[in-house]
């Protein structure tokens, strides 16, 4: 694509922002650019996020070319996802705005308040 345009209906960068902007996502990516991680390691540091929720995010990463994924040959298989090169340049990206909603979750909830009682008057 010579000049793609998120404004555009049609444009495929529109699929990468709606990943991108996933919680899911964010947070993944951020546990994987750690360390190598198992699936199931993924799961207990992701608090909140469901076996099947886990396995489409990761699929869709890995897809992306942002994660790879290493089945080892052990009973049972042992799986093994990493971030690659490409994610970890999204994920450099990422890791201040992660940054910027735990410095600011208290005005947001001051915030929200002030407009939770103003709808309420």
């Amino acid at each position: 694509m010579l000049n793609p345009d998120p404004f555009q209906a049609q444009c495929p960068t529109r699929v990468i922002l709606d990943r991108i902007a996933d919680k899911w996502t964010v947070l993944l990516l951020t546990a994987v650019a750690e360390r190598p991680t198992r699936f199931n390691a993924l799961r207990r540091r992701v608090e909140g996020v469901s076996q099947k929720v886990l396995s489409q995010t990761l699929k869709s990463l890995e897809r992306d070319g942002l994660v790879t994924r290493h089945a080892y040959p052990t009973v049972p298989v042992t799986v093994e996802y990493a971030i690659t090169p490409l994610g970890a340049s999204l994920e450099r990206t990422l890791a201040p705005l992660a940054h910027w909603a735990s410095e600011h979750i208290d005005q947001i909830a001051k915030a929200q308040a002030q407009f939770d009682g103003r709808k309420a008057a």
